[in-house]
């Protein structure tokens, strides 16, 4: 079985599952809107292109006729997948999914008025004036945030009427295509968040790998841990309302499902159709497969009989802080190595921005959850990016 996969983004994350996917001896077209990204440094060929040009992705689609069509990123024509399934193409995990879960009007909707799935309440807003009276129905504190975005772009937390102004600004500004419009969203106050990691399969049942926990700054992920220590009972809850909405979007592969966990239980935040950067902890050998050689035997359909927790771990981040268009050079990995448990990836990535994502550091062990998290952020300060 040899298929040809056409992966739209290549950032750290479809560089993992490029590797995953040419160890079990597939082929991967890369695609991004920048030369040398990261999954185009082991991928088999690569493209460049803006995937928000709808002919221009048409375009490579027809020249390469892939197998799979596997969406990494957010930025991308979604509504043309729809197509490509009428032409034959195969989406991962399908059309609607990759479609609806690029929007979070889409998702949040599916998730509300069809599933009936516990979520925060919500408004949304298309002009300065619907953002004010969104705010105001919703209440201060509230959360803001482009329909659609990553990595925490365009996101922030209303705590005074001196914010609404800017929160307006900086969400339209962090919105990614040419979708300007951004949902107001209640403040819950949660005790911690996780991400589940789901497993839809063809031919088999859905799996679930043990909660992952994660901290957050700028609506980014900083430090995530696994298994996040909860109760049975949410644990359930988050575990239903994950299978809910994904048989409702349909498809096979793996799905990072994020919620946050109150006193009074589970509430579903949002939900990514693809490999989460929390579940990159997975990279530290926490169980018998990692969150991307998970994703590659569900979109190939190979059986995956059940996931196995081996041992606790955590992953933390390495940013950069200034802008620069040259790949910079890392220090202090001798430094992290000689500590048993310990490993480095470095992306690979051709240039730097402040808070932009370089490196990750993962550790394992048999300590405490805690202790290890302590453990991994003490680790990924060692890590020194010297800029050219």
């Amino acid at each position: 079985m040899q298929k040809k996969i056409l992966l739209l983004g290549s950032g750290e994350l479809g560089k993992e599952l490029v590797i995953a996917l040419q160890r079990l001896g597939q082929t991967v077209i890369a695609v991004d809107s920048y030369e040398n990204a990261p999954a185009m440094q082991v991928a088999d060929d690569f493209e460049v292109i803006n995937m928000l040009d709808a002919v221009s992705l048409d375009a490579i689609v027809a020249k390469h006729r892939p197998d799979l069509i596997v969406p990494e990123i957010e930025a991308i024509r979604t509504e043309r997948f729809y197509e490509y399934e009428k032409q034959g193409f195969q989406v991962i995990p399908s059309a609607k999914a990759a479609n609806f879960t690029m929007n979070r009007k889409a998702i949040r909707d599916l998730a509300v008025k069809d599933l009936g799935v516990r979520t925060a309440n919500y408004r949304y807003a298309k002009t300065a004036e619907e953002f004010e009276q969104a705010v105001e129905i919703i209440g201060i504190p509230c959360v803001v945030k482009p329909l659609m975005s990553s990595s925490g772009k365009g996101q922030s937390v209303i705590r005074s009427k001196e914010d609404v102004s800017k929160a307006w600004i900086y969400a339209v500004e962090g919105s990614r295509g040419d979708l300007k419009e951004v949902i107001v969203e209640e403040f819950i106050s949660f005790d911690y968040e996780i991400t589940l990691l789901t497993v839809t399969q063809n031919n088999g049942k859905t799996l679930f790998c043990a909660p992952v926990g994660h901290r957050q700054e700028r609506g980014d992920y900083q430090e995530s841990w696994q298994p996040m220590p909860m109760g049975s009972e949410y644990l359930q809850q988050a575990q239903e309302m994950a299978a809910k909405i994904t048989k409702a979007l349909g498809g096979s592969g793996l799905w990072g499902v994020e919620f946050f966990i109150t006193k009074a239980g589970a509430y579903f935040s949002e939900l990514s159709p693809r490999p989460h950067d929390t579940g990159m902890v997975t990279l530290a050998g926490t169980q018998n497969f990692s969150e991307f050689e998970l994703h590659a035997r569900a979109i190939l359909g190979l059986p995956i009989p059940s996931i196995i927790s081996l041992k606790n771990g955590a992953s933390a981040v390495v940013l950069a802080d200034r802008e620069s268009n040259h790949a910079p050079v890392f220090s202090g990995l001798e430094e992290v190595l000689k500590e048993e448990g310990s490993d480095v990836r470095i992306f690979g990535k051709p240039a730097t921005r402040p808070y932009r994502r370089m490196a990750v550091v993962l550790y394992s062990g048999e300590q405490e959850i805690t202790e290890i998290t302590s453990k991994v952020k003490d680790l990924a300060k060692k890590i020194t990016i010297n800029y050219r």
